[in-house]
């Protein structure tokens, strides 16, 4: 039975010890130029501890001029092919096809690999064949030395980490607590794949002018992939990348592109109203309940707050006649109708079966007479993402004849399940093992039978207009009342100094009588003592 992974915990995998080597690994390393570091990288890879008959390496010259040649010191198993098409991509895409590895493991050609990388790497591909594997890179301003030194970490520390990633993981507990993007991971430096994950996702993209290593990383993820940072496996880079010379213009031209094709960076996707190469969630709707209830339904789905959305809607729009002598009496009327409607819409794909594309995170079947509200579709997403639910069933309708349900798909999870699942094993089931299902009630998400006007877009804007005049008016009176507080509180700053005061002459009055007080007894005995006196003259 194949391990089970659920969602990115990779924790619960046993690893091999000691380590019984049986699968074969394909280490790409694409060169342009370089030919003194590329020398050290293949004999770095000759000095690995995983064994040397089941490592192969190509590499890819991607139009040098000279061309490359091999050193004397590499593996036995290794080739050189040349690639003219220049770009990374197209020089791994290369590599890829020479392959016959059952792993992929990509190296740049100027990493230098210690010597139990690689069966650091192995280790993890033994334990479950659908993983992604990458390895601690250390960045190096050494000088290149002319042969490969026997001690590399005596040779090229001190070294900088890799801090995005050492950052990436130690937030997310290695990567195992319900990351977003665990994709991110990807890096082509040093990281390796099950060949069947990238068969199963293809290859890389060389339309991309950059990002291709996150990208081909997101269709891993979305093929049932776990991400797994390995320490041991690590390695030396000979002086930065050029992301770390240039990050800020680097991610400029990669999010330009990127943000076409990944949609879990949802923070590039702001436009409130463009359309994307894929989307981040797809809707399938059956097109053979009437057009009514297909219109309500597709219109609440376009309406939502989630504009990132595309529409499948299946029917068998092949057999359509299109009868223009009496239109009223075809038989496909409703049909002909929701064709003629949706037919321009770019959103809406008229299609005779439901086969989503698998770069779309997420896919809600919805029969047709439900219509969502407008902040439905998001709330279930949110659920979906937050509590990392590979399935989410909403309860629609319940009667003695059954019940009426819709489906959030997450394709990662679905295909997860796909990979671990025994023959005749129920998907959902797998599915909650791997990721998790849930049932929510669809009255409570928002869900009707009774079809509303979708509101227009300037009816949104006006009352966002509203909306911000009355927050521009709170905000003015918030503002109002603070000043008066403050006036208050100098105010009282004020009474505090006179109540110090009338309570420093109280104190003073007190003094003075109570020295008068006692003066009074001695006056008194001295007026009586002269009276006395006084009167014994007289007599």
């Amino acid at each position: 039975m194949t391990a089970r992974v659920r969602g990115n915990d990779y924790r619960v995998l046993a690893r091999d010890e000691p380590l019984e080597p049986r699968l074969t690994v394909s280490v790409v390393v694409p060169a342009y130029g370089g030919q003194d570091k590329l020398d050290l990288v293949l004999a770095a890879l000759a000095r690995q501890t995983y064994p040397a008959e089941l490592i192969e390496v190509i590499v890819v010259d991607n139009g040098s001029e000279p061309p490359l040649c091999l050193p004397a010191e590499r593996p036995e198993l290794t080739r050189l092919v040349r690639c003219e098409r220049p770009g990374r991509a197209a020089a791994r895409n290369a590599g890829l096809g020479a392959a016959t590895g059952e792993v992929i493991h990509w190296l740049d050609s100027d990493v230098l690999l210690t010597p139990g990388a690689v069966e650091a790497h192995m280790r993890w591909h033994h334990a479950a064949p659908y993983l992604v594997v990458t390895g601690y890179l250390r960045f190096t301003e050494a000088p290149v030395p002319a042969e490969l030194p026997s001690d590399l970490e005596a040779a090229f520390e001190p070294a900088e980490p890799h801090a995005w990633l050492v950052d990436l993981v130690e937030r997310t507990d290695g990567l195992t607590d319900n990351p977003q993007r665990p994709f991110s991971l990807h890096v082509g430096g040093a990281t390796s794949v099950n060949a069947a994950l990238i068969k199963a996702a293809g290859p890389m993209d060389d339309d991309l002018v950059l990002g291709q290593d996150t990208e081909l990383g997101y269709r891993l993820w979305q093929a049932g992939a776990v991400f797994v940072p390995e320490p041991a496996a690590r390695g030396y880079h000979l002086g930065p990348t050029m992301r770390m010379r240039d990050k800020a213009p680097i991610d400029r031209v990669s999010h330009a592109f990127v943000a076409d094709r990944i949609p879990a960076y949802r923070w590039l996707r702001g436009h409130p109203g463009r359309q994307w190469k894929v989307p981040y969630v797809t809707a399938v709707v059956s097109a053979t309940t009437g057009y009514d209830e297909v219109r309500a339904t597709v219109d609440g789905l376009l309406a939502g707050t989630v504009p990132d959305v595309s529409v499948l809607l299946v029917g068998p729009w092949d057999t359509l006649d299109h009868d223009r002598r009496a239109p009223l009496q075809d038989p496909s009327l409703d049909l002909v109708l929701i064709e003629g409607h949706y037919r321009h819409e770019g959103r809406v794909h008229l299609v005779t079966s439901a086969s989503v594309d698998p770069a779309v995170p997420y896919t809600l079947h919805l029969p047709a007479g439900w219509i969502p509200g407008h902040d439905t579709l998001a709330r279930l997403l949110d659920l979906a993402r937050d509590e990392g639910l590979g399935l989410v069933n909403v309860l629609l309708d319940e009667s003695s004849g059954g019940i009426v349900a819709a489906r959030l798909e997450r394709a990662s999870a679905f295909a997860r399940a796909r990979i671990v699942a025994a023959a005749g094993e129920d998907l959902d089931d797998v599915v909650d093992e791997v990721a998790g299902v849930l049932w929510a009630d669809g009255a409570t998400y928002g869900f009707t039978a009774e079809a509303e006007p979708p509101q227009g877009r300037r009816s949104a804007y006006k009352e966002r207009l509203a909306a911000q005049a009355e927050a521009a008016r709170l905000a003015e009176e918030a503002e109002r009342l603070r000043a008066q507080v403050a006036k208050w509180r100098d105010e009282a700053g004020t009474w505090r100094k006179s109540a110090v005061e009338l309570r420093r002459e109280v104190g003073s009055l007190r003094r003075r009588i109570a020295a008068a007080n006692r003066v009074q007894p001695d006056l008194r005995s001295v007026v009586s003592s002269t009276l006395k006196r006084a009167l014994r003259r007289k007599s």
